[in-house]
Formats: structure tokens, sequence, C-alpha cells
């Protein structure tokens, strides 16, 4: 497989060498462009089909080398499932993801896509180029390439459509939202010797080369602020905590901001309350939330939204020593909160308190929404096929379940109640840091939206799908960099001026 990837455009009529795709509907023989293709090769299709069982559904394929009267040397049909079927815009990314697997198992590395069909629209099109990215996506750096690879090769994928500029255009603007989630990818895979709290800081300052306004608060200013739940959980590692926040300014000069914030423990050993052994080197991925809204940030000033948006996110480690916080302590949050520890691994909870606080007191934004890979409960209840939304504004809520219809990065939302409140009540101070196993997920948001005052807020916990979720047609590395894309088009639709 290529080390890189190239997408290009070019006007039809089509005139291609290396690898030559075109798409068949299901049940129906090739059209347009990809008849006059079958034509050529002077083949029967009727028979060429039967004989290879394909029917046109979403992932057949026929594949034809060195096929008569075609310039290119190799041939690949693939089905593209019934007509119209492709509304949805998660449809045509999974298409392109499809074929970026299909392409990497014959070791293409010069390939031509025709895509004259009507229903290859410029925003489409662009759905197909982002999945081909995020496909071929790999996280292979401590790993020597194999004997059998391309080297440095890049695979150069050429899409022959109608009105190119437009194509472009739509190319470019997604493209940034999936290079924000392959940013995520990379933070939540690179190994907790190599990316501590300051080193990733160090990443998301680097987006002050796009424009974002960074500024980062060390110990210092946060216990002058009272930050002492998000100090809590770092006083046991010799990392320092920080909390970074990033500014986009897209919007008019007084617009109010939205405010996107995530959890960033950068490795997560639950502290005296210790984690098993047993898979506890995922623990390297706990920060998923933080890389999210990175990721989000840079996709967002990539392709200069017109929104103002806040990034914030607290970084820390959870480490046992001799300076960790203890089961029984009680620490004093920002907002005046007095919290009881009963389990030093709720610790995400913690880190999301201050912040929050943080966010609505300083910025006063339209709404907030916090990711965090929180709880493992949410994989109990949900599984890994969607991530958990919790919240106190059914518009946001609304919003959120429509963009991740939209970007197949999807959501249920949960309760919330009094009843569920209760379980986080403690005896020697005003909350608990966990109400249980019964409801685990609930009384975590319970316990954050005791942070938020009056202000819209949604929580969404991706512990399920983040990290370890199964292959897609758009992944198939560990991390998925849940969030990006959800959250890009949340903005898009709704809250970026038009």
């Amino acid at each position: 497989m290529p080390n890189r990837i190239e997408i290009k455009t070019a006007a039809l009529p089509l005139k291609a060498t290396g690898t030559l795709v075109v798409y068949v509907a299901e049940g129906a023989a090739p059209t347009g462009g990809a008849a006059e293709v079958w034509k050529a090769t002077g083949l029967d299709w009727q028979k060429v089909s039967a004989a290879a069982g394909f029917k046109g559904k979403q992932g057949q394929v026929i594949d034809l080398l060195a096929p008569a009267g075609v310039a290119a040397d190799r041939l690949l049909l693939l089905g593209s499932g019934k007509a119209g079927q492709g509304d949805s815009l998660s449809a045509w990314t999974d298409r392109g993801g499809s074929l970026a697997g299909k392409l990497a198992a014959v070791k293409a590395t010069k390939v031509a896509v025709l895509l004259d069909d009507p229903e290859a629209t410029p925003e489409r099109i662009g759905e197909l180029a982002a999945g081909l990215r995020l496909r071929h996506y790999k996280f292979d750096r401590y790993k020597p390439a194999k004997s059998d690879d391309n080297g440095d090769s890049t695979l150069t994928v050429t899409l022959h459509v109608d009105g190119r500029s437009a194509v472009d255009k739509a190319i470019a603007d997604r493209q940034a939202t999936a290079e924000g989630t392959l940013l995520a990818r990379d933070l939540i895979h690179l190994p907790p010797n190599v990316l501590g709290t300051l080193e990733f800081a160090a990443e998301a300052a680097k987006l002050a080369e796009l424009g974002v306004e960074i500024e980062q608060l060390d110990e210092k200013a946060m216990r002058k602020l009272g930050m002492n739940a998000l100090l809590g959980v770092a006083q046991g590692s010799v990392r320092p905590p920080r909390l970074v926040i990033m500014r986009w300014n897209g919007g008019k000069a007084k617009e109010q901001p939205i405010a996107f914030i995530g959890k960033g423990v950068v490795f997560d050993s639950g502290g005296i309350s210790l984690k098993p052994g047993l898979g506890m080197e995922d623990m390297k991925g706990d920060m998923g939330g933080a890389a999210a809204v990175t990721g989000l940030m840079q996709a967002l000033a990539s392709r200069k939204a017109k929104v103002n948006a806040i990034g914030v996110i607290g970084l820390v480690e959870n480490m046992p020593s001799g300076t960790a916080y203890r089961p029984g302590d009680i620490l004093t949050a920002m907002s005046g909160t007095t919290i009881e520890i009963v389990n030093t691994d709720a610790e995400g909870r913690l880190v999301l308190a201050d912040a929050l606080w943080y966010t609505q007191d300083r910025f006063k934004p339209k709404f907030m929404i916090n990711l965090a890979t929180l709880t493992g409960a949410i994989g109990v209840a949900l599984g890994s096929d969607h991530a958990g939304l919790f919240s106190n504004n059914d518009d946001l809520s609304a919003k959120l379940l429509a963009a991740g219809l939209a970007t197949g990065e999807k959501l249920w939302r949960l309760p919330m109640g009094a009843a569920y409140d209760k379980q986080i009540d403690s005896r020697f101070a005003d909350i608990k840091n966990s109400g249980g196993r019964p409801a685990g997920s609930i009384t975590a948001a319970q316990f954050l939206a005791r942070f938020v005052n009056d202000v819209p807020w949604a929580h969404l916990d991706i512990a399920a799908v983040a990290l370890a979720s199964p292959s897609s047609e758009t992944n198939t590395a560990w991390a998925s960099g849940f969030g990006v894309a959800l959250l890009d088009r949340l903005v898009r639709d709704n809250y970026e001026a038009k």
C-alpha cells in the first residue's frame, strides 16, 4: 500500500492508464461512460457478470487485467448499489472508503475513476474523496516497511468529472474535515511516552499557523483560578497539567462563540484505584475527547469557517504515587462545589468539571459540547455503533442527532433526571465523583451537569466509538477520530454564517 495519497480531478472525456474504475448500479448493465468502456472490451456483459456473480451491490467488484480495447492496465467495475439509494452523504463517504480498500487490495498506484453519474454531485464527490483519504490512513511510524510495500510511493487517484471547478471546491472543503479527523487519530495513536501533557499542548499550539489563537494555563494559573478538581487528578504524575484554549474567530467581531471541551487524560492508570493490567495499554487513548476537539479546531480553521469557536482541552495524567489523590479526599472545584472522591478512576469528570465551568464563566458561549472517553458503561449500553448523548437542551440534541446521521458518527440520547442525580449525593461533600455501577454513564453526565449553569450543553460519551471500534468502510485503524466530522457538520448546518 503506498504511503501517501494524492486526489485530483480531470475533466471528461476519460483518458486513463494504470487502473481504471467505473461504477455499475445494482441490477443494471454499465451506463454512460462505463458503457462505452465496457463496449471497448468486446466482452459479453451478461456472461461476465453471471460468471463473476456480480449484481452491482455495494462492495462487489469485477477485476479485469489488461482488457482488450482499453488503454488502462486494469479495469475495476465496482457495484454502487441500487440507483437512488446513495442519497445520504455518508453513503458516498463509505463508497470512497470501499474504493480505497479495493485499490489497496490490488496494490494500485495510478488510478482513474469515472464519475459521470447524474447522482455524483460536487458535494457527494467531495464525500467520496474524503472516504478515500480516511480509509487510506494507517499509523505505522513505529513499524519498519514490509518488503512487499511500495515504499515511499504515492497513490494517485484522478476523479474524472463534469463541473470540475465546483468539484475541486467541494473536495478541498471536505478534505479539511478529513484531515482534522486524521489529526485526532494520530494524537490518539501516539504512545504515552511520546505524547504527554506538554507534548499534546505543543501539538495544539501548531494550530496558530492556521490563525487559531492559542492560550495555555499552567498549574500556577489554574491554582489561582481554583481548579482543584482538575489539579487533583494531575497531582500524582510528574507531568504537569495544562489547560489549552484554542480560539477561531471566523465570525463577526462580537458574535457569541460556540464552545467545545475535551477530556485530555494522556494516560489513565486509574490512580490509587488502579485499573486491571489487562488492556491498560489502551488508556493512552483516554484523551480521545481532547483529540477530537483539536481536530475540529484544525478543520474549522483550515476551511475558514464563518463562526467564532472556542476549543478547551484539559490535559493531565492520572498516576498512582505518593502524591496522588486518594479515595476519601474532598476536592473543591472552580465553581466552589465540593467533591468527595470515592474512586480515583472516575477522573475524567473532574477534569471536565473545571474546564466546563471555566468555559461558561469566561466565554459565555451559545452552547457547550464536551467530548470524553468517559465510561466503560456506555459500551455496555450502546455497543460501538452509537456514542452516548446527554443534554439539558432538546434543540441542541436534535441538531446533534441529525449531524450524526448525516456523517455516520451516530448518537443515541439517554435520559437524565433527579432520580439519577441522587446517586451522586455525598454524605461528606456536595457530591461524590461516582454513583457506582448502576446507570454509570448517566450518573457521570449528572455530575457534569452541575458545572454548566444554564448554558445549553451536551455531553458526548465516546468511549466505545473512539477507541478499538470495529473496522468500517472509512477506517481500519484502532482509533476512529470520532467527533470531528460530526461537530463540523453541526457547525456547517446550523451555526455558520452563509
